[in-house]
């Protein structure tokens, strides 16, 4: 019988590109949300985070607390999106019944 082999994971101390790119995503993302409209990049922001978090945890890399932030920045906008979009729905209702 053969014993499982368990990867091992050993410190290498790079930062994780991703978690930047996120951070990066989302800062944009945050910053041109009322003046440009470029929330759409909060989209990518999750994603990269999300992904950048699962590959710090297997390559044990640093970078977990800019992935953290870029999906805190990334949900919030998604949450002020979705607010923003359910509180114009009374008043399209209203102006399609006149």
């Amino acid at each position: 019988m053969s014993t499982p082999s368990v990867p091992v994971r050993t410190k290498t101390g790079r930062l994780n590109k991703l978690a930047v790119a996120a951070i990066v995503f989302a800062a944009i993302a945050a910053s041109g949300l009322l003046v440009f409209g470029v929330a759409v990049l909060a989209v990518f922001a999750v994603g990269a985070g999300h992904v950048s978090l699962n590959q710090i945890k297997l390559r044990g890399e640093r970078g977990r607390g800019l992935a953290i932030a870029a999906l805190a920045i990334g949900y919030a906008i998604a949450t002020l999106s979705l607010f923003s979009s359910l509180s114009y729905i009374p008043s399209a209702i209203q102006q399609f019944m006149t």
